[in-house]
């Protein structure tokens, strides 16, 4: 079991990312090994451009394999606008992934927005009609204007 984290302090000091990450440029990565038994064992990680399965990628930062006693793998990566995968390679294990997304946006976010939006004008429209009608309303803004 492993934890992954991405920092980009040149833009927010306090923000961490997991798998959506706002700019391009340079990103620190920490992968946290949270299982004590990987604590004990080489482990390594790459960062691949491109998320297609089974497909090549460019590797664009790796970390050799070596112990982490404090549990910590620690880098950092040029990334560009994008999808990318972080590898980690653990001597003996099968290699597990996470999806980076880079500065792109997220369809699944705006399409909620929009959504809310879309059901939220229509309400506020009927209901500030409704009161423009109310006589009770007329007479307060009459005795506002006057």
């Amino acid at each position: 079991m492993v934890h992954f984290n991405a920092y980009q302090p040149q833009y927010d000091a306090t923000a961490q990312y997991c798998t959506d990450i706002p700019a391009e440029g340079e990103t620190f990565l920490v992968v946290d090994l949270v299982d004590p038994g990987l604590r004990e064992i080489p482990v390594g990680v790459r960062i691949v451009r491109g998320l297609r399965e089974g497909a090549e990628g460019q590797i664009v930062a790796s970390w050799s394999p070596v112990t982490h006693p404090d549990g910590i793998v620690r880098g950092e990566a040029l990334l560009e606008n994008g999808t990318y995968q972080v590898v980690v390679l653990a001597e003996g294990l099968s290699p597990t992934s996470y999806p980076l997304r880079v500065q792109m946006t997220d369809y699944s976010s705006l399409t909620s927005t929009i959504a809310k939006i879309l059901i939220v004008l229509p309400v506020l429209t009927i209901v500030v009609y409704e009161l423009s009608k109310s006589q009770r309303v007329r007479s307060w803004w009459a005795s506002r204007r006057a």
